[in-house]
């Protein structure tokens, strides 16, 4: 593994001195390694799918295109940067809950695979085209979906999807469909999950699924999307997905379904880049407040915000500081007490200390509150 990006002191200090901070980085070796880990234990049936919306840099999507991945865009902008690439047909997906119909059009034109998340979405899918169309279905599983928080919603009540339990209902209206056929399934029931034996389970459940609607319904399915959901750790007492076991799992599944002829999908987002990102920032003033240490920091909640999301930090340490045990709440410098990076323990800190937070290549820049207070956007740098 290239230690670019492993927090080493002088290789952030190197960063400071030439884009100044807050700023994020990207290592191209290190996306690299990622995908060529979990390609290499993967059968040929399986496909890679980055997620866009993890993160859309230009370099990733060309480390990741370059690599032979394809691509998984949940709106009409990560469309469009995938275009840019100039791929053959074939090697793009298209999901969300709200295509719009400019969106629906600009998929069919380039040739995508839709995800269709009901039957109203194959109607107007079915009137925007003239030609036989294959899609995928989402479905919005009854079993469990594993996530430590609510970042797709549980098994209950979604805007994701058709309910399993309404698939029998869609299939009956299918008919009348002109020119779309199902062919694809596609169920998301994971996030951020470390543990390979959960994630096998899951889409275990999925391929039982689709057992049940190709020998109940007939349907036959070239395509089954076993969404993405492979995690990466955030703290030193986390273990990193166990890939070799993920790869084995999938290839004994797919033996277990001799029916199933076709390729299985998965959409990596933040396995492939989160590993890869390096947010730098220094510390503007400290203050105590009332028993609490705070750290404000030149970026917050505008930079990062998953920390508020899941309550969980990213990782971080103070460059040329060692290790230390002082507690501190990391603040931004928004006007909302919101504006929180976590609580965490470092060495003692002074104003213009430099903190290096790791793991950022997903769910960093492009999931913050970028324009509020119109703070300038920190630039991102590429190192190949």
């Amino acid at each position: 593994m290239s230690n670019l990006f492993a927090l080493n002191d002088a290789n952030c200090r190197s960063l400071v001195e030439a884009h100044d901070t807050p700023c994020f980085a990207y290592s191209g070796a290190i996306a690299t390694e990622q995908f060529a880990s979990l390609r290499q234990v993967l059968s040929p049936r399986v496909r890679l799918a980055y997620a866009v919306k993890a993160n859309p840099h230009p370099g990733l999507l060309e480390r990741f295109a370059s690599l032979g991945a394809s691509f998984d865009c949940a709106s009409i902008g990560e469309l469009e940067r995938v275009e840019a690439l100039g791929l053959p047909t074939g090697r793009t997906f298209f999901a969300g809950p709200g295509k719009r119909e400019a969106e629906l059009r600009k998929a069919l034109a380039m040739g995508v695979r839709v995800q269709a998340e009901g039957f109203e979405d194959l109607a107007r899918i079915d009137a925007l085209v003239d030609r036989e169309t294959a899609v995928n279905l989402r479905v919005h599983p009854a079993f469990e979906i594993d996530e430590g928080n609510r970042i797709i919603g549980g098994s209950g009540p979604s805007a994701f999807g058709v309910d399993e339990e309404d698939v029998p209902a869609l299939l009956r209206k299918a008919p009348s469909l002109r020119h779309v056929r199902i062919r694809g399934l596609h169920v998301f029931a994971a996030s951020n999950q470390r543990d390979a034996s959960k994630l096998l389970a899951i889409h275990g459940a999925v391929l039982a699924l689709a057992k049940r609607l190709h020998e109940t319904h007939g349907l036959t399915f070239e395509q089954i999307d076993l969404g993405g959901g492979l995690g990466i750790p955030y703290g030193p007492d986390q273990s990193p997905l166990d890939v070799k076991a993920l790869g084995l799992g999938l290839t004994e599944l797919l033996a277990g379904h001799s029916w199933f002829t076709g390729e299985l999908i998965l959409e990596p987002g933040r396995f492939l880049a989160g590993p890869c990102g390096l947010y730098l920032a220094r510390v503007v003033r400290l203050k105590e407040s009332r028993g609490t240490r705070f750290a404000i920091l030149e970026g917050g909640i505008n930079h990062l915000i998953r920390p508020l999301l899941t309550g969980e930090p990213f990782p971080v340490k103070a460059v040329g500081k060692g290790e230390g045990s002082v507690p501190y709440t990391l603040a931004g410098p928004l006007c909302t007490s919101l504006d929180r990076l976590g609580d965490v323990r470092l060495p003692e800190l002074a104003a213009g200390d430099l903190l290096a937070f790791g793991s950022t290549g997903a769910y960093g820049l492009n999931e913050g509150m970028t324009h509020f207070l119109s703070h300038p956007v920190p630039p991102e740098i590429w190192v190949g």
